[in-house]
Formats: C-alpha cells, sequence, structure tokens
C-alpha cells in the first residue's frame, strides 16, 4: 500500500476508523472478483486501488439518516 495514496485517501476520510473500513471492505469485494472502478497498473494491489477509487470520488459512504 503506497503511503501517497493512504495521505490522499485520508483528506477525504478524515476518521481513520472508517477509511480502514471501507478499504477493507473494497478489497474484499476486489478480491471476490468485483471490477476495479478505476483504471490500474498491475503493480497495484487491492489496496491501492480501493485508495485510488476513495481519491477519484468513485467510493463515498452515506451519513445515516436521523429518525
Amino acid at each position: 500500500m503506497k503511503s501517497d495514496l493512504v495521505e490522499q485517501a485520508s483528506a477525504i476520510f478524515n476518521d481513520p476508523q472508517i477509511l480502514i473500513n471501507v478499504v477493507s471492505q473494497r478489497v474484499r469485494q476486489l478480491n471476490n472478483g468485483r471490477s476495479p472502478l478505476v483504471d490500474t497498473l498491475p503493480s497495484m494491489g487491492a489496496a491501492d486501488i480501493a485508495l485510488t477509487e476513495i481519491i477519484e470520488g468513485k467510493i463515498k459512504i452515506e451519513e445515516p439518516a436521523d429518525n
């Protein structure tokens, strides 16, 4: 995992725990056969792909609705 990607994604998800959870879930999806939402290079691992997707705005989280 590239540290520059982590820093860029941290600017989008300020809470490190949320970032970890989003990346972990997306890595699981990629490892289970889901297609990447961004152009990839052979040198990119699943975590790098997930971080790049977050940076490029392809992955977002919904805030829970107040009831």
